[in-house]
């Protein structure tokens, strides 16, 4: 897309494929080997702060996809993407690129994990989804910003507004804990999330000749989706079916910080 010419990190999927290979080596091995005899920090003014930012942001992408084409024209079917500069199509770009910087900023979750010595936090699941999504983005932002393909990013900012003010609110620390008894709700909306993409995405196969400009995008998100919705499924199973990990609300009546 040439709109995107000299737009920062755009010129090439390596810086991209570099942080996020730093990032996995840093979660993985440097930092727990680094924390490995040292006290955890303590991050609790900070991740406040962090938590709540990122709760402003997600509203904010949010209002930005919506008015860009999903409140504004987007059918919900075959949206193609707009190529043009128009103030509209120009918006929607800005918010994808926005969309993608934003997962850059969500690594400080596990780095957060790593410095609080959280490591069993540090699952696959949760390293993975953060990986993978700023790589497959930098090709949706290069490619294609808009359309059907921008759909899981607006359903995954609303998403982000709920779990961020749940994270926001644990690391206000014990006094605000009893109003976390949602927990497991939040998986469930996670969980719908995966389902209402991989619906959407899925019309694709029984739609009359839809000219999505990169349908491979729409197989992308599709395998996404479903992938997703398996291994939350199978956290689901083993956190609260077989109470390997039920919220501390039903344990003691207390829900502490994870």
């Amino acid at each position: 897309d040439p709109r995107l010419e000299g737009w920062p990190l755009m010129s090439s999927p390596f810086p991209t494929t570099f942080i996020i290979g730093t990032y996995i080596y840093f979660v993985t091995s440097l930092g727990p080997k680094i924390m490995e005899n040292k006290k955890p920090f303590e991050l609790r003014q900070i991740m406040v702060f962090y938590n709540f930012s990122v709760v402003a942001l997600s509203l904010y992408m949010t209002y930005e996809f919506l008015m860009s084409g999903w409140a504004t024209g987007y059918s919900f079917r075959c949206d193609i993407v707009d190529y043009s500069r128009s103030p509209t199509a120009l918006r929607m770009v800005r918010t994808c690129w926005l969309y993608y910087f934003s997962k850059f900023i969500e690594l400080l979750d596990t780095i957060f994990f790593v410095l609080r010595k959280k490591n069993n936090q540090v699952t696959f699941l949760h390293v993975f989804h953060h990986s993978i999504m700023p790589w497959t983005w930098w090709f949706g932002v290069k490619f294609a910003a808009g359309g059907l393909g921008t759909f899981h990013a607006l359903l995954n900012c609303i998403v982000h507004v709920v779990m961020y003010t749940y994270y926001g609110i644990c690391s206000l620390g014990p006094a605000y804990h009893k109003y976390l008894w949602w927990k497991k709700y939040m998986t469930t909306i996670q969980l719908v999330q995966f389902i209402m993409i991989t619906g959407h995405i899925g019309q694709i196969y029984i739609m009359d000749d839809c000219p999505y400009q990169y349908p491979i995008f729409m197989f992308i998100i599709w395998l996404y989706g479903s992938m997703f919705l398996v291994l939350f499924l199978h956290f689901w199973y083993h956190a609260y079916t077989k109470g390997q990990r039920l919220p501390k609300t039903a344990r003691n009546g207390i829900s502490k910080d994870q």
